[in-house]
């Protein structure tokens, strides 16, 4: 057999196998879709994107732009720790259901939150570019603030988002909200810079964050995260209307995060920093 017949045949087997390869991936968008989805095997797995990637055997660009998709409906979660199933996927109807041992590790602080200020107490969960209200008491004041169990908002707008997002990297935070910045009010923040200055003003309250108006005009909140090893997994808020003196109270907020922390995690203490390539703002910029 000559040379050129031998290169000939090898060159069509390898383009043989490369089309049973390509063949070999679903041809649909549904059906790649129910791939990723098939590969978050329990409600608490994490994975990124390299993993999903690997798991499916999809090439990393097809997996990353499917799961965004899954994101913005919701089928997925996505944060520092990597993807994992969303509130569609659980079949929560928009309930928060998912988050039973955040929730009942909340319950007890949040209450006591209500009782001792007479305000409107939150729950959140950071997803994506927003946050998703996990329970809300507040009695009969409840009813005049415009949030619900299920819902969300856009977290670089609201007190309990900023408190999450201040303590991921601040790549993390290009990602997830550059794209998502848009005004609520007037006083919203648009910029990333900006709001990479508030995150490090947020740090520098050792977590305490506040929004006057930047989702609801008439609104004001303070809030805290709740952390873990990995990062932020949820976010407390106090609420009240624009001329509730919330810097007063505000520490207990971050004592009701601190006890809800200690009950997930009784053997991580967080610090007050953590590791990240953001910059230091000169000091004038780092005082409330």
């Amino acid at each position: 057999m000559s040379v050129l017949a031998v290169e000939g045949k090898r060159t069509t087997g390898a383009g043989a196998s490369r089309v049973g390869d390509e063949r070999a991936l679903p041809p649909s968008m549904v059906e790649r879709m129910t791939l990723i989805l098939d590969a978050f095997a329990t409600p608490s797995t994490r994975l990124t994107l390299e993993q999903v990637s690997r798991a499916t055997h999809l090439p990393r660009s097809t997996a990353h732009r499917i799961l965004d998709q899954l994101v913005r409906l919701h089928w997925l979660s996505h944060s520092s720790v990597g993807y994992g199933l969303g509130a569609r996927s659980l079949g929560l109807g928009g309930t928060g259901g998912n988050h039973l041992e955040l929730r009942e590790a909340a319950a007890a602080p949040l209450h006591e939150l209500l009782v001792r200020t007479g305000l409107v107490v939150h729950l959140a969960v950071l997803e994506g570019s927003e946050i998703r209200y996990l329970d809300k008491m507040g009695g009969r004041f409840a009813g005049g603030i415009p949030s619900r169990v299920g819902g969300t908002a856009p977290a670089h707008s609201t007190a309990l988002g900023k408190a999450m997002l201040a303590w991921l990297p601040a790549e993390d935070v290009d990602v997830q909200i550059q794209p998502a910045l848009g005004p609520k009010t007037d006083r919203t923040i648009c910029d990333i810079a900006t709001l990479h200055r508030e995150l490090i003003r947020i740090r520098d309250r050792h977590g305490l964050a506040f929004e006057r108006g930047e989702c609801f005009s008439d609104i004001a909140c303070a809030a805290a995260a709740v952390r873990g090893p990995d990062g932020p997994v949820a976010a407390i808020s106090l609420v009240g209307d624009t001329g509730t003196p919330l810097e007063r109270i505000a520490p207990l907020v971050l004592d009701a995060a601190r006890q809800v922390t200690r009950a997930l995690f009784p053997t991580f203490e967080p610090v007050g920093g953590r590791r990240s390539r953001v910059a230091r703002a000169p000091q004038a910029l780092a005082r409330v």
